[in-house]
């Protein structure tokens, strides 16, 4: 089996560290990336089936929530799902639409990341009245929800997501929180009004 070290690859397909065993899909004339999981830069053609290879699947370390997580939180106007990351040293929220929103690194995507840790069909939110749910669609990494491979789980708000080498957070915002938030802001303007 070829081994490849830098520059870019002749052709398409799947990847993993010779290290750690972390999964990566490649275009043709793609960059060979440093692996995200362990530093290394050698990868190996691979198959979907990583029990073959003898390596174990990628599963991401647990971390607290970031401190610009609340912050995001608090500039939310309207009540909803939302899906909240930092990205280039800049922090994106997107509402999740009431249906499907599909989450990879196609152009058809919602939500894209073009990164070769994640896969062009990585995971599907279904959203609806009553919450979100997440499927894992067929994706080399796999979603971990909270630290656990999941196929499908329902989101709870704050929710972790992590989806190849992002971190993603689950934002449900109801009705009531966000009149409670409207209130105590008109409280606090309002304070320091003149009569």
């Amino acid at each position: 089996m070829d081994s490849f070290i830098s520059g870019t690859l002749a052709g398409a397909g799947s990847f993993h560290c010779e290290r750690c065993g972390f999964a990566i899909a490649l275009h043709e004339q793609d960059e060979v990336p440093a692996c995200p999981r362990c530093g290394s830069g050698r990868f190996r053609r691979s198959s979907l089936f990583l029990e073959q290879s003898g390596l174990e699947p990628f599963a991401p370390t647990e971390v607290e929530a970031p401190e610009w997580l609340a912050e995001a939180r608090e500039a939310l106007v309207a009540s909803g799902g939302y899906l909240a990351w930092e990205e280039d040293e800049r922090v994106r929220v997107v509402p999740l639409q009431e249906g499907w929103t599909r989450v990879g690194r196609s152009l058809s995507a919602h939500i894209r990341f073009d990164d070769p840790t994640v896969s062009r069909r990585h995971a599907l939110i279904h959203s609806d009245d009553e919450g979100a749910r997440i499927l894992d669609d067929r994706s080399l990494n796999g979603v971990f929800l909270n630290g656990e491979r999941v196929e499908w789980h329902l989101l709870a708000d704050g929710d972790e997501v992590v989806i190849g080498r992002f971190r993603l957070y689950y934002i449900r915002l109801t009705p009531e929180e966000r009149a409670a938030a409207r209130a105590s802001f008109r409280t606090a303007t309002s304070w320091g009004a003149a009569p």
